[in-house]
């Protein structure tokens, strides 16, 4: 556990807050008149896709707030074997 703060955490929260405002911005003006012809369920669809997409960059972007470093720590323990 880390004992002393860090400039990531606070420097990537605003980053995130400012990232998911612009996705959203863009989202909303690129696609929202395309998508307002489409049928209901299509609509929901490509927002439920486009609201979970995020999500894929974010478990790096977290790993980097904690470490440092853009991949997972190296785990130097290995397992207990019996």
């Amino acid at each position: 556990m880390r004992e002393t703060p860090t400039w990531r955490i606070p420097v990537g929260i605003i980053g995130l807050l400012i990232g998911l405002m612009v996705y959203g911005v863009l989202i909303a003006v690129y696609l929202a008149d395309t998508l307002a012809s489409w049928p209901g369920w299509a609509q929901t669809v490509v927002y439920l896709f486009l609201g979970l997409v995020w999500l894929l960059p974010l478990g790096r972007f977290l790993i980097w707030m904690e470490t440092g470093s853009w991949s997972p720590p190296k785990d130097t323990e290995t397992p207990n074997e019996q």
